[in-house]
């Protein structure tokens, strides 16, 4: 039954048509015995070693088609298809029993003439197939299948474009330049519908498909305007591994790809060689019928971008309320900052001021405390001088002759009425006395040399705001 199988699948290759139920029914017995599962995953993913196949079909229950794909997906660097980690990594459906099919049988032979050579000819290509799946068979246990490691999807299917071009001409539908998952992505993202079409080059209805269908006016122009059209050879590693997962029964082949119920699924096959005008209405079918899905979908995104949008307004409301409010807060610190400061400078400034007091205080004290006594009234050598303040008020005291200007300065300095800076100037003639020691003149002069006689006026000047 493996062989029968095998023989299905290659049978797709070479043209021989194989009814779709005897193929699954093919897979079904494969799946059935353990060891016989065991050994057509080894065969189909390259594995070399039985133990290793067994422990990828007991992880998917014995599941034949989930360990191939996931074996496939894993040697290309993807994640698994049937068992999508927490992240959920995009993946299509296949098992969707209401996918619509629709498969074109080749023409049965007609007349005599025609059954009698189908019949003649019938045991010797059933031979020849029987042999040469056994040999190819054979042949993968001793090298695996090179298809079965995809090392650069992209490379696959640029090969296959420039291919497909050289042989069929620049008139096609726009292919989609990127890997299979990139185009699913792509056609999940924009919400269009994926057109996947697998190449087999040795089928015998590939080349009149693509010569007559997939290159006229009016295919290329529907494709073109309404879905991402992808497409590989299934003898290129990017296109068998698609193959293993769209399981197709003969080619050509077409698969509708289009997002619904939240993941990739397949809502449509094509198989055979179909007409233009056909694979135009077969197309337009199944987009009608699945229209209302995707608007659903569009719909839905559109509720979730715009709830998404409404809640990025609210964060930013709410964010620009907090900034305000931090602002507000910010201030309101600053004022409280630069209020405890003026607080703080003018305590510190009234403190200057009353140390400022409280030492002038003690300067005059003891400048009053080192003042020479007060001589006579009938000292002959006595000077008899009156100061005005510049409040108004008088001041009578008697000095000697031989006494500094300095004295006189330090009496005044010592009284409570005087100003803080001041300076003593004569009436007449105006001059004001040196009375504080200068660079120039580092001993102030005595009252005698500095003219004054006996009675003697003597103005005190404010000197504070200056």
């Amino acid at each position: 039954m493996i062989i029968a199988a095998l023989r299905g699948v290659d049978s797709r290759r070479s043209g021989v048509e194989v009814p779709p139920t005897t193929l699954r029914s093919a897979f079904t017995s494969v799946r059935a015995p353990l060891a016989h599962a065991a050994l057509a995953e080894k065969d189909l993913t390259g594995l070399e070693s039985m133990d290793q196949c067994r422990r990828t079909l007991e992880q998917h229950n014995w599941n034949i088609e989930a360990a191939v794909q996931d074996r496939l997906n894993e040697q290309e660097g993807v994640p698994s298809v049937f068992n999508p980690p927490p992240a959920r990594p995009l993946q299509v459906n296949t098992t969707d029993h209401r996918v619509y099919s629709y498969i074109v049988s080749r023409p049965q032979p007609r007349g005599l003439l025609g059954w009698s050579y189908y019949l003649i000819m019938l045991p010797f290509r059933f031979t020849y197939y029987t042999l040469l799946d056994i040999f190819r068979f054979a042949l993968r246990f001793i090298r695996p299948d090179p298809r079965g490691r995809v090392t650069d999807p992209v490379g696959d299917v640029m090969s296959f474009i420039h291919s497909f071009e050289e042989k069929y001409g620049r008139s096609h539908p726009v292919f989609y330049q990127g890997t299979y998952s990139q185009a699913l992505n792509d056609a999940k993202r924009e919400l269009r519908y994926l057109l996947v079409y697998l190449h087999g080059e040795d089928h015998q209805d590939t080349d009149e498909f693509c010569r007559t269908t997939l290159c006229s006016e009016e295919v290329l122009t529907f494709i073109n305007t309404r879905m991402l059209f992808w497409a590989c050879s299934t003898s290129k590693p990017e296109g068998y591994r698609v193959s293993q997962a769209l399981r197709e029964n003969t080619y050509p082949f077409l698969a509708m790809i289009m997002l619904k119920d939240r993941k990739m699924t397949v809502v449509g096959r094509l198989e055979g060689l179909i007409q233009p005008e056909d694979l135009i209405n077969q197309l337009t079918f199944i987009v009608e019928a699945n229209q209302t899905y995707l608007m659903s979908e569009r719909l839905e995104r559109e509720e979730r971008n715009q709830t998404q949008v409404l809640r990025q307004q609210q964060d930013e409301a709410y964010l620009a309320s907090l900034l305000a409010d931090q602002e507000k807060d910010r201030k309101k610190k600053e004022e409280q900052e630069q209020k405890r400061q003026e607080e703080e400078n003018a305590r510190q400034s009234v403190l200057a001021e009353e140390r400022r007091l409280r030492t002038l205080e003690e300067e005059k004290e003891r400048k009053s405390e080192c003042l020479p006594p007060e001589p006579p009234l009938d000292d002959p050598d006595s000077v008899k001088i009156v100061f005005k303040l510049p409040n108004d008020t008088r001041v009578e005291r008697r000095f000697l002759f031989d006494q500094s200007l300095t004295v006189i300065y330090d009496f005044l300095f010592s009284l409570k009425e005087t100003p803080e800076k001041f300076q003593i100037v004569t009436n007449f003639p105006r001059r004001v006395l040196p009375c504080l020691p200068k660079e120039e003149q580092p001993n102030p002069p005595t009252l005698l040399e500095a003219g004054l006689s006996r009675s003697e006026v003597l103005f005190v000047q404010d000197l504070t705001d200056d």
